[in-house]
Protein backbone atom coordinates (compact mmCIF):
# COMPACT_ATOMS: atom_id res chain seq x y z
CA UNK A 1 0.00 0.00 0.00
CA UNK A 2 1.19 3.67 -0.55
CA UNK A 3 1.79 5.99 2.13
CA UNK A 4 -0.97 7.61 1.58
CA UNK A 5 -3.19 4.77 2.31
CA UNK A 6 -5.38 5.25 5.38
CA UNK A 7 -5.52 1.55 6.62
CA UNK A 8 -9.00 1.01 8.73
CA UNK A 9 -7.28 -1.76 10.85
CA UNK A 10 -9.99 -4.29 9.70
CA UNK A 11 -7.93 -6.82 7.71
CA UNK A 12 -10.96 -7.76 5.50
CA UNK A 13 -11.70 -4.15 4.83
CA UNK A 14 -8.13 -3.28 4.25
CA UNK A 15 -7.72 -6.24 1.32
CA UNK A 16 -11.27 -5.67 -0.40
CA UNK A 17 -9.75 -2.05 -0.63
CA UNK A 18 -7.20 -2.90 -1.84
CA UNK A 19 -8.76 -5.73 -4.33
CA UNK A 20 -10.92 -2.44 -5.65
CA UNK A 21 -8.11 -0.25 -6.08
CA UNK A 22 -5.89 -2.80 -8.44
CA UNK A 23 -9.59 -3.37 -10.28
CA UNK A 24 -10.16 0.36 -11.09
CA UNK A 25 -6.32 0.81 -11.91
CA UNK A 26 -6.48 -1.84 -14.53
CA UNK A 27 -9.34 -0.48 -16.24
CA UNK A 28 -7.84 1.60 -19.23
CA UNK A 29 -9.04 4.83 -20.81
CA UNK A 30 -11.42 3.13 -23.09
CA UNK A 31 -12.53 0.37 -20.94
CA UNK A 32 -15.05 2.61 -19.05
CA UNK A 33 -18.50 1.88 -20.75
CA UNK A 34 -17.72 -2.28 -21.14
CA UNK A 35 -20.27 -4.26 -19.87
CA UNK A 36 -20.23 -5.77 -16.38
CA UNK A 37 -21.59 -9.27 -14.63
CA UNK A 38 -24.06 -7.25 -13.46
CA UNK A 39 -26.70 -6.60 -16.25
CA UNK A 40 -26.93 -3.27 -17.79
CA UNK A 41 -24.30 -1.65 -15.89
CA UNK A 42 -20.89 -0.90 -17.00
CA UNK A 43 -17.67 -0.66 -15.81
CA UNK A 44 -18.19 3.08 -14.74
CA UNK A 45 -21.97 2.60 -13.30
CA UNK A 46 -20.34 -0.32 -11.26
CA UNK A 47 -17.60 1.73 -10.11
CA UNK A 48 -19.63 4.60 -8.63
CA UNK A 49 -21.75 2.36 -7.25
CA UNK A 50 -19.14 1.27 -5.19
CA UNK A 51 -17.54 3.72 -4.31
CA UNK A 52 -21.25 5.52 -3.00
CA UNK A 53 -21.56 2.47 -1.20
CA UNK A 54 -18.25 2.96 1.10
CA UNK A 55 -19.45 6.37 1.77
CA UNK A 56 -22.73 4.89 2.74
CA UNK A 57 -20.99 2.37 5.19
CA UNK A 58 -19.31 5.85 6.35
CA UNK A 59 -21.93 7.89 7.20
CA UNK A 60 -23.63 5.22 9.25
CA UNK A 61 -20.92 5.66 11.21
CA UNK A 62 -20.05 8.40 11.84
CA UNK A 63 -23.45 11.17 10.45
CA UNK A 64 -21.42 12.46 8.26
CA UNK A 65 -23.31 12.88 4.88
CA UNK A 66 -23.62 10.12 2.03
CA UNK A 67 -22.70 10.20 -0.53
CA UNK A 68 -23.97 13.16 -3.36
CA UNK A 69 -25.84 10.51 -5.53
CA UNK A 70 -27.46 7.75 -5.15
CA UNK A 71 -25.17 4.00 -5.73
CA UNK A 72 -28.53 2.33 -6.62
CA UNK A 73 -28.94 5.08 -9.84
CA UNK A 74 -26.02 5.78 -10.91
CA UNK A 75 -25.18 8.33 -13.94
CA UNK A 76 -22.55 6.22 -15.96
CA UNK A 77 -20.64 9.22 -16.81
CA UNK A 78 -17.07 9.82 -15.19
CA UNK A 79 -16.97 13.32 -14.36
CA UNK A 80 -13.60 13.38 -12.68
CA UNK A 81 -10.30 11.02 -11.95
CA UNK A 82 -11.57 7.63 -11.23
CA UNK A 83 -8.39 7.04 -9.03
CA UNK A 84 -8.75 10.42 -6.72
CA UNK A 85 -13.07 9.99 -7.04
CA UNK A 86 -12.15 6.34 -5.31
CA UNK A 87 -9.22 7.13 -2.95
CA UNK A 88 -11.91 9.90 -1.51
CA UNK A 89 -14.46 7.41 -0.59
CA UNK A 90 -11.67 4.57 0.53
CA UNK A 91 -10.15 6.99 3.06
CA UNK A 92 -13.77 8.04 4.16
CA UNK A 93 -14.98 4.42 4.98
CA UNK A 94 -11.63 3.43 6.49
CA UNK A 95 -10.96 6.48 8.37
CA UNK A 96 -14.73 5.98 9.84
CA UNK A 97 -14.01 2.34 10.35
CA UNK A 98 -10.45 3.04 12.07
CA UNK A 99 -12.53 4.93 14.99
CA UNK A 100 -14.87 1.88 15.59
CA UNK A 101 -14.62 0.16 19.17
CA UNK A 102 -14.15 -2.72 18.79
CA UNK A 103 -15.69 -4.13 21.82
CA UNK A 104 -18.92 -2.60 20.76
CA UNK A 105 -22.25 -5.15 20.87
CA UNK A 106 -22.97 -3.26 17.49
CA UNK A 107 -22.51 -0.77 14.81
CA UNK A 108 -24.55 1.02 12.19
CA UNK A 109 -24.87 0.22 8.75
CA UNK A 110 -26.98 0.79 5.46
CA UNK A 111 -27.77 -2.65 5.04
CA UNK A 112 -30.19 -4.94 6.37
CA UNK A 113 -30.25 -5.54 9.60
CA UNK A 114 -28.69 -1.61 9.95
CA UNK A 115 -26.86 -2.83 13.36
CA UNK A 116 -24.02 -5.91 12.78
CA UNK A 117 -20.40 -6.21 15.57
CA UNK A 118 -18.38 -4.89 14.30
CA UNK A 119 -16.55 -7.57 12.77
CA UNK A 120 -19.68 -8.30 10.45
CA UNK A 121 -19.89 -4.36 9.61
CA UNK A 122 -16.40 -4.43 8.16
CA UNK A 123 -16.78 -7.46 6.51
CA UNK A 124 -19.75 -6.48 4.95
CA UNK A 125 -18.42 -3.21 3.99
CA UNK A 126 -15.72 -4.94 2.34
CA UNK A 127 -17.66 -7.77 0.94
CA UNK A 128 -19.27 -4.67 -1.28
CA UNK A 129 -15.93 -3.48 -2.52
CA UNK A 130 -14.22 -6.87 -3.80
CA UNK A 131 -17.27 -8.41 -5.21
CA UNK A 132 -17.47 -5.12 -7.46
CA UNK A 133 -13.65 -4.96 -8.10
CA UNK A 134 -14.50 -8.40 -9.50
CA UNK A 135 -17.14 -7.05 -11.90
CA UNK A 136 -14.67 -4.42 -12.91
CA UNK A 137 -11.67 -6.69 -12.98
CA UNK A 138 -14.11 -8.93 -15.54
CA UNK A 139 -15.26 -6.11 -17.06
CA UNK A 140 -11.94 -5.43 -18.93
CA UNK A 141 -10.10 -9.27 -18.68
CA UNK A 142 -7.73 -8.17 -15.76
CA UNK A 143 -6.87 -10.75 -13.22
CA UNK A 144 -9.70 -12.04 -10.34
CA UNK A 145 -8.77 -9.80 -7.12
CA UNK A 146 -10.57 -12.19 -5.32
CA UNK A 147 -8.56 -14.69 -3.75
CA UNK A 148 -9.94 -17.97 -1.26
CA UNK A 149 -8.29 -16.64 1.54
CA UNK A 150 -10.25 -12.91 1.05
CA UNK A 151 -13.78 -15.09 -0.37
CA UNK A 152 -14.02 -17.16 3.12
CA UNK A 153 -14.37 -14.52 5.34
CA UNK A 154 -16.68 -12.84 2.75
CA UNK A 155 -18.98 -15.81 2.67
CA UNK A 156 -19.74 -15.88 5.92
CA UNK A 157 -20.85 -12.02 5.93
CA UNK A 158 -22.83 -12.88 2.76
CA UNK A 159 -24.85 -15.24 4.09
CA UNK A 160 -26.04 -12.73 6.87
CA UNK A 161 -26.58 -9.82 5.36
CA UNK A 162 -27.55 -11.09 0.97
CA UNK A 163 -30.60 -12.68 1.56
CA UNK A 164 -33.33 -9.87 2.44
CA UNK A 165 -30.66 -7.35 -0.16
CA UNK A 166 -31.61 -9.95 -2.68
CA UNK A 167 -35.15 -9.01 -2.82
CA UNK A 168 -34.72 -5.26 -3.27
CA UNK A 169 -32.58 -6.62 -6.25
CA UNK A 170 -29.42 -5.78 -5.02
CA UNK A 171 -28.42 -9.48 -5.60
CA UNK A 172 -29.21 -11.86 -7.82
CA UNK A 173 -30.51 -15.37 -7.36
CA UNK A 174 -27.77 -17.60 -6.20
CA UNK A 175 -26.25 -20.23 -8.45
CA UNK A 176 -26.35 -23.22 -8.34
CA UNK A 177 -22.55 -24.92 -6.90
CA UNK A 178 -20.54 -26.40 -8.96
CA UNK A 179 -18.07 -29.81 -8.89
CA UNK A 180 -14.30 -28.11 -8.70
CA UNK A 181 -15.49 -24.53 -7.39
CA UNK A 182 -12.67 -23.54 -4.89
CA UNK A 183 -14.11 -20.37 -2.43
CA UNK A 184 -14.14 -18.03 -4.96
CA UNK A 185 -16.54 -19.34 -7.15
CA UNK A 186 -18.70 -20.42 -4.26
CA UNK A 187 -18.69 -16.92 -2.82
CA UNK A 188 -19.23 -15.50 -6.41
CA UNK A 189 -22.44 -17.75 -7.35
CA UNK A 190 -24.02 -17.31 -4.01
CA UNK A 191 -23.85 -13.60 -4.82
CA UNK A 192 -25.58 -14.92 -8.13
CA UNK A 193 -22.68 -14.47 -10.52
CA UNK A 194 -20.66 -16.89 -12.72
CA UNK A 195 -16.83 -16.75 -11.79
CA UNK A 196 -16.56 -17.68 -15.11
CA UNK A 197 -18.26 -14.61 -16.54
CA UNK A 198 -16.71 -12.92 -19.57
CA UNK A 199 -17.23 -9.70 -21.17
CA UNK A 200 -16.98 -11.52 -24.66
Amino acid sequence: MGDTTISSGWDILDASHEALRKAVAAVPADGWDRPTPCAGWSATKVFQHAAGDQIGFAAALTGEPGPAFNPFDPSGVLEEDPSAFLEDALARSAKAWAGVDREAAEVPTPVPPHKMSPWSGSAACGLDAAVHAWDIAMAVGAPSPLTPELARPLLKVAKEIVEPLRAWGAYAAALEPEPGDDDVAELLRYLGRDPHWTAA
